[in-house]
């Protein structure tokens, strides 16, 4: 990764992808570390989440995350999912925040240097190639090592650098759990 320490940096976070590349390599993101990692690399000016929220259901999962998010440093972007009944009756939730990361990645570019976007959205193209015109370099992290991939190719070619999330677990994931292991040692603390 080339980062220099005099550059301005901001991070963008589709918060559904990531959590998709993170869970197809079975690793947990510290959102703490992260933030320590790209802080460590330049002078860090913004680091956006965004995700969608079910307004609806009593407890929703993603509310916890992004509470902490927003009082440890990360601008949190939110929405509420829109909520259908499909063809067979069954309840579905539906939403992404595609457009208002691909606008405030535009918007931004021309006040940074260097735009790091944790997607794999081929739609986000575009945004990228607008961000680049606009003087900044940007670097896309998602997966090409999961099952399964959560990269689009054309996203992948457009950034200025691709970095596998894989290749940063050490940096910013927390330590990952053999679920074998993990499994074994709690049916051995219960028969202590």
């Amino acid at each position: 990764m080339v980062f220099y320490k005099d550059e301005r940096l901001a991070l963008f976070i589709d918060g559904a992808s990531l959590y998709s590349s993170a869970r197809a390599l079975n690793l947990e993101v510290d959102f703490r570390k992260l933030l320590r990692e790209f802080r460590d690399r330049g002078r860090l000016l913004r680091a956006s989440y965004y995700t969608t929220i079910v307004e609806s259901d009593e407890y929703s999962p993603v509310r916890p995350l992004v509470d902490w998010l927003a009082y440890n440093g990360f601008n949190v972007v939110t929405k509420p999912a829109r909520e259908f009944t499909d063809r067979e009756g069954r309840r579905r939730v539906r939403g992404n925040m595609n457009v208002e990361l691909a606008v405030d990645v535009t918007e931004t570019a021309s006040l940074v240097d260097h735009i790091v976007l944790f997607a794999g959205d081929g739609d986000f193209r575009r945004a990228v190639e607008a961000a680049k015109r606009r003087g900044a370099r940007v670097t896309v992290v998602s997966s090409v090592k999961g099952q399964p991939q959560t990269i689009a190719d054309e996203l992948r070619r457009e950034a200025d650098v691709f970095i596998d999330l894989n290749d940063m677990a050490e940096l910013i994931a927390r330590p990952r759990r053999d679920s074998d292991s993990e499994e074994q040692s709690r049916t051995d603390d219960e028969y202590e």
